[in-house]
């Protein structure tokens, strides 16, 4: 049987278009643009970091010899946890924390701890 995987109990801070930093790993303190989220795999992907290569037989379909897959090697990014990456605040330009706090209009708002200033703005 195969199993499950596990799902992602923690909270989804970052959305996409975010401005994060790469903490730990092969990637580390590279910046990017949050291109994707995946919250029940607690999960980021970011363009052109945490590149994977794949690689794949070339497959005919339909006429004789017309291949409709790419062949070869193929390079694909791949996510990264939450818990690796960090914000970078768009007012104090430096990677801080995230707290929520309510707004003026009465919805819920992310706000920097370092400057104290609104992300969501």
């Amino acid at each position: 049987m195969k199993k499950k995987k596990p799902v992602y109990e923690g909270k989804m801070r970052l959305k996409k278009g975010d401005e994060i930093i790469v903490l730990s790993g092969k990637d580390r303190g590279k910046r990017g643009t949050i291109r994707q989220t995946l919250p029940e795999a607690g999960k980021v992907i970011m363009d052109g970091i945490n590149i994977v290569t794949r690689h794949r037989k070339p497959r005919a379909t339909g006429q004789r010899g017309m291949v409709k897959q790419q062949l070869g090697e193929m390079h694909i990014p791949m996510g990264l946890l939450v818990s690796k990456v960090m914000l970078i605040c768009p007012k104090c330009n430096k990677e801080a924390r995230l707290s929520s706090v309510r707004a003026e209009d009465g919805s819920i708002a992310r706000k920097c701890c370092k400057c104290g200033a609104l992300v969501d703005s």
